[in-house]
């Protein structure tokens, strides 16, 4: 890719002020997403956003927010870490994980078969064999076993923690991508789950004017 690219340096930017380090093929890797992400779009209606612009930002930067906040919880464990990214939609954030991280397994999970085909698509192009792609309702589908189980406005917390909790591991945690703190959603969860909000921490993601956090919520019970 050449290096004139209009993002590169944005990327690169944005990349340090995570305190997430990227080489040059990781970033050749992320514009070779979205220029697929733009491709696909014009056929298969992947995502709603179409300028790439905003898919730079609300995609990208967005899911790079997370790795430090990953890295963080991770270090606890040990092994190779699993992420399972469910509502992946085009792969958001799990290719974005699997691009930048490659020690980690992921695996994304949609009930939307087109856009787990894409998944697929660039867990081969961009020579991501540690992205895997699950057809399927995460409800009915066999647990998992994920360290950390993601959602990026999949649903609610209580659906989210209902559907998606049985992929966690023992002692595993779901992270949940939101805008503003969801008040009214954590009494729900509370009321109706076995699932606690652990903490809730601010994101911060370049470019973007609006408020961004990531709830973390463990199983009672577990340390």
């Amino acid at each position: 890719m050449p290096n004139e690219h209009p993002y590169r340096s944005r990327l690169y930017v944005a990349a340090q002020q995570l305190n997430v380090v990227l080489d040059d093929t990781q970033v050749a890797a992320l514009l070779a997403y979205i220029e697929a992400l733009q491709r696909w779009n014009r056929t298969y209606n992947l995502t709603a956003l179409r300028d790439p612009e905003q898919m730079l930002i609300q995609h990208v930067f967005d899911s790079l927010a997370i790795v430090p906040s990953f890295h963080r919880v991770l270090d606890e464990n040990t092994g190779k870490a699993r992420i399972v990214d469910v509502g992946s939609g085009a792969g958001l954030p799990g290719v974005v994980l699997a691009v930048t991280q490659a020690d980690w397994n992921t695996t994304c999970v949609d009930a939307v078969e087109k856009k787990m085909a894409f998944v697929r698509q660039m867990s081969g192009a961009l020579r991501l064999p540690h992205l895997q792609a699950v057809h399927g309702r995460v409800e009915t589908l066999e647990p998992l076993g994920a360290n950390i189980v993601v959602s990026r406005a999949f649903a609610s917390l209580v659906d989210f923690a209902t559907l998606a909790g049985r992929h966690a591991a023992p002692g595993g945690v779901l992270a949940a991508m939101k805008g503003h703190e969801p008040q009214e959603e954590i009494i729900t969860l509370e009321q109706q789950t076995d699932w606690r909000v652990s903490h809730i921490e601010p994101l911060f993601v370049p470019e973007l004017n609006a408020q961004r956090c990531l709830v973390w919520l463990r199983r009672q019970g577990t340390p």
